[in-house]
């Protein structure tokens, strides 16, 4: 037996009571009446931008105004023509180290907590991560109520990778001051897409 089957072994020992799983089925989920109005309101509470895009209005133009000194810019979107490498492309995800911008796609967001969920659709998942400041583009249509309804939406392509992003990277672990960007992007912004 494994030293890891040994230590469960002697948890498993000293249970004194068990209970089963509760039916998750019976748990009544939180609902909004404007799942959108909600998603941008946490959003904006975790640290995140919102930026609501009118039909016709470019979004690489939104990038640059926020960012007007980016010079590393890291998407493999097609309607970001501003990219200056794509994650697609690159020799390693080193490579993206130094990317001042990252703009990537959010399948669908959460409006109980404000989160996005981004499948794996790029060769170096890092652009994610790595960026100083990240772009998620969403559309307007697909927000869902909480968490028990995204992860009835959850599917992997052939990367069989995705993850949740909720505002910037932040800790409060030091010292017990906040730090914005430790372990990844200090500032996200979302751009709400028209149907």
């Amino acid at each position: 037996m494994s030293r890891k089957e040994d230590i469960l072994a002697k948890y498993r020992a000293n249970v004194r009571e068990r209970y089963d799983m509760p039916r998750l089925d019976d748990i009544a989920a939180i609902t909004y009446p404007d799942p959108l109005k909600q998603f941008i309101s946490m959003s904006k509470q975790v640290g995140g931008t919102v930026v609501v895009v009118d039909e016709g209005q470019d979004i690489n133009e939104i990038i640059r105004k926020q960012f007007p000194d980016a010079t590393e810019i890291a998407s493999n979107l097609p309607e970001v023509t501003i990219a200056t490498k794509s994650p697609d492309t690159v020799d390693s995800a080193q490579s993206l180290n130094g990317t001042d911008v990252g703009v990537i796609r959010g399948l669908f967001g959460v409006a109980e907590n404000g989160c996005i969920w981004i499948p794996q659709t790029m060769k170096e998942k890092a652009v994610c991560f790595i960026s100083e400041n990240l772009f998620i583009l969403l559309p307007k249509s697909a927000i869902v109520n909480n968490m028990h309804e995204a992860y009835k939406r959850i599917s992997f392509n052939d990367y069989g990778y995705g993850t949740f992003i909720s505002g910037p990277s932040k800790t409060a672990d030091i010292a017990q001051v906040l730090v914005m960007g430790a372990q990844a992007a200090r500032s996200v912004t979302i751009l709400l897409l028209p149907e």
